[in-house]
């Protein structure tokens, strides 16, 4: 698991591309530290799993269905991507809960400055949108940021200038494709309310807005 609070901007050094999958080999230092082989690395909002260190840079497997999904074939060498290492228990939760298990991307549409910070508006399916709320979460490349505005065919989100720094956000242009990552818990709390009845010898039983009150969901 992830929090979406950026640690370091990795560069992309190499990219062996096989039939359908490829392998990247990222530069990167401060994500480096303590890692081993093995070890899971957030990298556009995607969760790569290191499959070899060097002194300044590692190595990830990136599987056929992770580049459907994902702008990760996108990239080029010499590309930035937004790095985190894996949540430990001794880690701030300064973001959210990030699995890096992306839903689907989403398009730029616009960029808006407004004083110190920019308004970013993203474009994307109504299967990624119905999870998106108002006040609530959302990763974007790996960026753990507050969605401002939605809408049925798009959501905003406002940068400030910490984040413009930090990330590669505000290097992309109208008509990029972006990682999205929606909360979890907006899946799960779908999940409950369709599920099939619990108790077999009582048909009619089901989740209900009751049944999550009483166990403590409102």
């Amino acid at each position: 698991m992830f929090t979406g609070i950026i640690e370091e901007l990795g560069i992309i050094q190499e990219i062996k591309k096989g039939s359908k999958s490829s392998k990247l080999l990222i530069k990167a230092n401060k994500v480096l530290e303590n890692t081993k082989i093995g070890d899971s690395i957030c990298t556009n909002g995607v969760c790569l799993t290191v499959a070899s260190l060097k002194t300044n840079s590692f190595e990830a497997d990136v599987m056929a269905e992770t580049l459907r999904r994902s702008n990760l074939g996108d990239l080029k060498v010499g590309s930035k991507v937004n790095l985190e290492r894996a949540l430990s228990l001794q880690s701030r939760l300064g973001g959210h809960i990030v699995s890096g298990h992306i839903d689907g991307t989403g398009e730029i549409i616009s960029l808006i400055k407004e004083d110190n910070a920019t308004w970013v508006t993203i474009k994307t399916i109504n299967n990624i949108l119905r999870y998106i709320v108002l006040k609530g979460s959302i990763t974007i490349d790996g960026i753990s940021l507050t969605v401002a505005y939605v809408d049925d065919k798009s959501f905003k989100v406002s940068i400030i200038p910490h984040t413009s720094q930090e990330t590669t956000l505000l290097n992309k242009t109208n008509g990029d494709t972006v990682n999205l990552e929606c909360d979890v818990i907006s899946k799960y709390v779908e999940k409950l309310m369709e599920l099939a009845p619990m108790d077999k010898c009582n048909k009619s039983a089901s989740i209900t807005e009751d049944f999550l009150k009483i166990n403590g969901f409102f």
